[in-house]
């Protein structure tokens, strides 16, 4: 079932791939919780590539990330974690996470974006190979968690590629600003 703002978000027991327990909210701060599709998926690996190419000015303007993958610890450090980020990565190859937060499955939804958003696939691909090619139906989720633990924006995928757009993020940034110097 989908989440919605102003929902309190889920309280999930992540650790990242390197075994340190991962917080989905910090006081003062808004998270970027992601929910990948599987560690492999050139979609999920070129999203990755720009949250790490704008991660210290996101993170400057008071954004932490944490990318949830539906894959084991060793399928992420091989595909997504093999260059260092600077934030942290989950494996969750049981999906538990995925169902506690309504993320959805969609076999049609990923041909849809294979078909309609190429150029981010041979982006992802070259990222990854071809063994991104043969990934699972779970569709991406992005959910901007604020301070308090409450879900101020949750963004399902319409396909396999879509993920909540990075301006969307920085206006709820700005807005988040605002209203705590307020």
């Amino acid at each position: 079932m989908r989440l919605f703002a102003p929902e309190t978000a889920p309280v999930l027991d992540l650790v990242d791939i390197h075994g340190q327990a991962i917080a989905t909210s910090q006081p003062g701060r808004l998270t970027l919780l992601s929910f990948f599709r599987d560690a492999a998926c050139p979609f999920c690996n070129f999203r990755i590539y720009e949250l790490t190419q704008r991660h210290q000015e996101l993170s400057e303007r008071g954004l932490d990330v944490v990318a949830v993958f539906s894959a084991s610890q060793a399928e992420v450090l091989r595909f997504a974690g093999q260059r260092p980020r600077p934030f942290p990565l989950a494996a969750d190859p049981a999906s538990r996470a995925h169902e506690v937060y309504g993320i959805e499955r969609s076999p049609w939804r990923k041909f849809k974006a294979i078909v309609t958003r190429v150029p981010t696939l041979l982006r992802g691909l070259r990222l990854v190979g071809f063994a991104g090619l043969n990934t699972g139906n779970l569709m991406p989720a992005d959910f901007l968690i604020d301070g308090r633990g409450r879900i101020v924006e949750a963004y399902y995928g319409r396909d396999a590629g879509d993920r909540i757009p990075l301006q969307r993020v920085e206006a709820l940034l700005r807005q988040d600003r605002s209203r705590r110097a307020a």
